[in-house]
């Protein structure tokens, strides 16, 4: 894949694309991270100019200046794109080509999604069968984490140790707190060398 090039051009021309192309437009997806780079080596250019000449000196106000207008495109392009993620998730006859979304608009398309859908069950479907608006929530969901370990306190020094996760734990001494798999606190627990902390 070619590498990006970032200028102050190319990022006001993203934004004009984004402005008058209805659909939500294509980016690489690096975008951020090629833009933050940018941003730091113009910053790093005010720096240079600073120690060799006068904070005030024309080259350096125009460097800052050219900064700022730069936050403000990125700003603009952001809204631009939230606003027709968001607009498009509403309509659930219209999805964007979620291709064209980087990777950080994706998981917020996805819960936008997810809420309007659920919503959208609770009120409007309701409402066409007669019944009242009800939103059933999900149930919070336990992490991956807490279903294969415990929160456990040490009563007593333990070596140690290798789980069944193959992964090296311990040593501990009395009163350590630590999250162990499942099956290494249960035997643990049984011979009282550690007492589970209910979550």
């Amino acid at each position: 894949m070619a590498e990006t090039i970032i200028t102050y051009d190319s990022i006001y021309e993203t934004l004009r694309k984004e402005k008058y192309e209805p659909e939500i437009q294509k980016l690489p997806e690096t975008f951020y991270n090629d833009v933050i780079n940018y941003l730091k080596e113009k910053q790093a250019i005010v720096e240079t100019q600073k120690s060799q000449q006068s904070i005030f000196s024309d080259e350096t106000v125009k460097t800052e200046r050219q900064i700022q207008n730069i936050k403000r495109l990125l700003k603009e392009i952001y809204e631009r794109r939230e606003n027709k993620i968001a607009l498009f998730s509403s309509r659930s006859e219209a999805q964007p080509e979620i291709s064209n979304l980087l990777p950080e608009e994706q998981e917020f398309f996805r819960s936008i999604n997810n809420n309007l859908t659920l919503y959208r069950k609770g009120i409007m479907e309701n409402l066409l069968q007669l019944r009242y608006p009800k939103i059933s929530k999900p149930k919070d969901i336990k992490t991956e984490e807490e279903e294969i370990t415990k929160l456990v306190r040490f009563l007593s020094p333990v070596p140690k140790f290798m789980g069944e996760d193959l992964n090296i734990y311990g040593p501990f001494y009395a009163d350590d707190i630590a999250s162990l798999p499942i099956k290494a606190a249960s035997v643990l627990i049984k011979t009282k060398r550690v007492q589970e902390i209910k979550k």
